[in-house]
This record gives C-alpha cells, sequence and structure tokens, in this order.
C-alpha cells in the first residue's frame, strides 16, 4: 500500500502547453434582438429561451507551444439548451485548412478547452463535441462588414447596429464577458448554417464583434 501511494504521488504533472491568440471575433445567434448574456453573464436566457449561434475567429497573432497560429481562421457552431451558465452546450469547429498538423492540433485543444486559459470553459460547459473538420475559412472585412464563409457549411455576414452619430459604434464596455470586455453590438445581414442535420437562417438576428486577447494554460 505504501509502495502504491508513493508511485501515485511520483507521477508528473501534466504539463501544458502555453497558447495565445489575439484577433477579433464575430457571432451571430438566433436572439430577437442584443444577446443578454453578455451582461448577464449567462444568467438570463436568451431571448429564444434557447442559443443557435455561428461564430468565426480571425487570428492575427498567435502560438501554440512553438506552432505560429497567425493568420489562419476558425469557425464554431454553438448550441445551448437553455441559460449558458448551465452548460449542456454542443459545439462544433471548422479549423482553417492551411493549418499545418501541430496547428490544427493546438487550435482543436483551444477550442475544446483542452489547453485550458481563456477558452477552459469549453471543457466545463460543452457535453457533446460534435467533430472538428479542416476547411476553407474565410474571414473578409469590408468596411464595417464582417464575412465569414467556412464551405458551404457557413456563410455569414454581420455589421454594426448604427447610433446617433453614424461614424461611432455603439459599444457595450468594461463587461465581464469571457470573449472580451468590450463587444460592438450588431446584427446579421446574412447568418446561414448547413451542418450536422441544422439548417439555420439568422438573416437579421443579434450578431457581436468583439476583439480578443486570449491565452493559456492559466
Amino acid at each position: 500500500m505504501a509502495n502504491d501511494v508513493m508511485e501515485k504521488s511520483a507521477k508528473p504533472a501534466q504539463v501544458l502547453t502555453p497558447w495565445a491568440i489575439k484577433g477579433e471575433l464575430i457571432l451571430n445567434c438566433n436572439c430577437t434582438v442584443f444577446c443578454p448574456c453578455v451582461v448577464s453573464l449567462g444568467k438570463h436566457a436568451p431571448t429564444e429561451g434557447y442559443c443557435q449561434a455561428w461564430s468565426g475567429i480571425r487570428i492575427d497573432e498567435g502560438f501554440y507551444g512553438d506552432e505560429d497560429l497567425s493568420g489562419l481562421n476558425v469557425g464554431l457552431i454553438l448550441e445551448i439548451p437553455g441559460l449558458m451558465a448551465r452548460g449542456n452546450w454542443k459545439a462544433a469547429a471548422y479549423i482553417d485548412e492551411r493549418a499545418s498538423d501541430a496547428a490544427f492540433d493546438g487550435l482543436l485543444k483551444i477550442f475544446t478547452g483542452q489547453a485550458r486559459g481563456t477558452t477552459g470553459l469549453f471543457k466545463v460547459l460543452v457535453s457533446e463535441f460534435l467533430g472538428a473538420e479542416r476547411a476553407p475559412v474565410s474571414f473578409e472585412t469590408e468596411g464595417k462588414l464582417r464575412r465569414l464563409v467556412v464551405g458551404r457549411v457557413i456563410h455569414g455576414e454581420v455589421v454594426p447596429v448604427g447610433g446617433s452619430d453614424k461614424d461611432q459604434d455603439i459599444v457595450v464596455t468594461n463587461t465581464e464577458y469571457w470573449m472580451g470586455s468590450d463587444i460592438t453590438v450588431a446584427t446579421a445581414t446574412k447568418g446561414r448554417v448547413r451542418a450536422f442535420g441544422r439548417v439555420w437562417d439568422f438573416d437579421g438576428r443579434s450578431a457581436e464583434i468583439c476583439q480578443i486577447d486570449w491565452h493559456g494554460p492559466t
């Protein structure tokens, strides 16, 4: 028994790989107005009682260990049955087909929460990971419009909601939202998903634009 205890205590601790991502995230969901999760931190239900969403991430600068992630894009599909904080999410990831095998592995660990850090919540909240695939993932910016195209799976376009000063976006600032503290209020001019038996059309629904600065494992 003593030897067993010693062997267990002698096991080396798992060494987690350092990582970081800086860039921009866009998201479009089925909420009819601006997503309440941003300010309620998941304590208020989505406007439809459940959440269906697609998201795109443009990585301007990033790494996973020694592997450079800069210039790559990622598409996500998220499905949440009720309050965000209660978990039971379903998720799928589409990794830029230009990613090396090492970059693909790193991004998969980041977006499944295995790499911990900012996205570590995915490991806790996602109960079913539908899959991860390589795909052509395009993230384009034309003026204020952002466009995400993931093969024939996701075709989305979002634009900031106009305010009284047309040159200034409406931004919810100083939040504790996990994605980032400042969220630009947006809407989708196109939001179509065809994947894993899901057929979604969220044109005109809630959207968000966020500058991201994520890192891990702590």
